[in-house]
């Protein structure tokens, strides 16, 4: 009775990881019999997973048991941790029930604490599924190195990084990538060259950064031609938001930090929330011509920017009009 708990914000690699398991346990003769996919706004979602995870498989192979986006590792009534309780520990060997979430589990919860007991007790799994921050460079790079590897790519060191930094954190795209990348190296044993790689894939992540150089430089015209083409190369408006205030809200932080006497490159990265403290003497150095008033203005800018987004407003048009008032607020000093 393996259990697994799958969670994160990588939906695409989040569900890449869900199908492997799914055909790793069904016999596929006998998978429409076996498989259930609930969702959590289904009635009593949580029981009726408990419930089907108690079935035996009809046929060959297993029973695959899938609670979509469920909510039990963030919120559990009595009566659902109850029924938790009492039949976690007698699901069948046959079955293998997956419960996957976008939100990291809440290790305070009965609930949460339960699952991993069980988890570890059936040789489960639990397996984040995070997307990795854009400037996690060597994250990005080995990300890239071992897809490729998987999916049969020949790609040099320079490749690796050029590859890394055009496609940024999108598992997506990358995937989508090295698929294009395949089909045009054909039966070649050679590594792709630089400017094979350059012509074939777009760049959409790393533009966003690219973007928020701009602004913070207070460079209107070139960052006007960076959204179009971001939006030219189809990259979502809020995603682009999102880049901009993860990158901007770390910058107000380093610069937080710098105002108020912090040196320990320890505690600035933990309270930036930055992984390699190495990184904070560039991010200083980034922040060092700006103030910390504008930094504090950019992010109510971004969060109405987004709200405008979320609302409805025209993608083009709002992008453009909040990125001028961006880059006027970091032309004043």
């Amino acid at each position: 009775m393996p259990i697994h708990l799958y969670w994160g914000d990588d939906d695409f690699a989040l569900m890449q990881a869900v199908e492997r398991l799914r055909e790793s346990v069904l016999d596929p003769s006998w998978a429409s019999f076996n498989f259930d996919r609930i969702l959590s706004d289904q009635q009593n979602s949580v029981i009726m997973g408990l419930n089907q995870a108690m079935t035996p498989p009809f046929g060959f192979g297993g029973r695959f048991v899938w609670l979509v986006d469920t909510s039990l590792f963030q919120q559990c009534p009595t009566d659902v941790y109850q029924e938790l309780e009492r039949t976690l520990s007698v699901i069948p060997d046959t079955t293998t029930l997956l419960l996957t979430g976008s939100n990291k589990p809440d290790g305070r919860l009965k609930s949460t604490t339960l699952l991993k007991k069980y988890i570890d007790k059936s040789k489960g799994e639990l397996r984040e599924f995070s997307r990795i921050k854009p400037w996690e460079i060597d994250k990005l790079e080995q990300h890239v190195k071992t897809l490729a590897t998987e999916r049969g790519v020949n790609l040099s060191p320079n490749g690796i990084t050029l590859l890394a930094e055009l496609v940024g954190n999108d598992t997506r795209q990358l995937y989508n990538e090295l698929e294009k990348l395949k089909l045009f190296a054909g039966n070649s044993h050679q590594p792709l060259s630089l400017e094979q790689i350059s012509l074939l894939v777009q760049a959409n992540t790393q533009n966003s950064l690219k973007l928020a150089t701009c602004i913070k430089a207070g460079q209107t015209s070139q960052a006007l031609e960076l959204i179009t083409e971001l939006l030219q190369h189809n990259e979502p408006g809020l995603k682009i938001v999102a880049t901009l205030v993860s990158q901007f809200r770390t910058w107000l932080w380093i610069k937080l930090m710098m105002e108020t006497g912090v040196r320990d490159k320890q505690e600035i990265a933990k309270t930036a929330e930055i992984g390699n403290p190495n990184r904070v003497f560039f991010l200083q150095k980034e922040v060092q011509t700006l103030t910390l008033n504008q930094l504090q203005h950019s992010l109510p800018l971004l969060l109405q920017l987004e709200a405008d987004l979320k609302g409805g407003a025209d993608e083009r048009s709002t992008l453009q009009t909040h990125v001028i008032e961006l880059c006027q607020l970091f032309q004043r000093k």
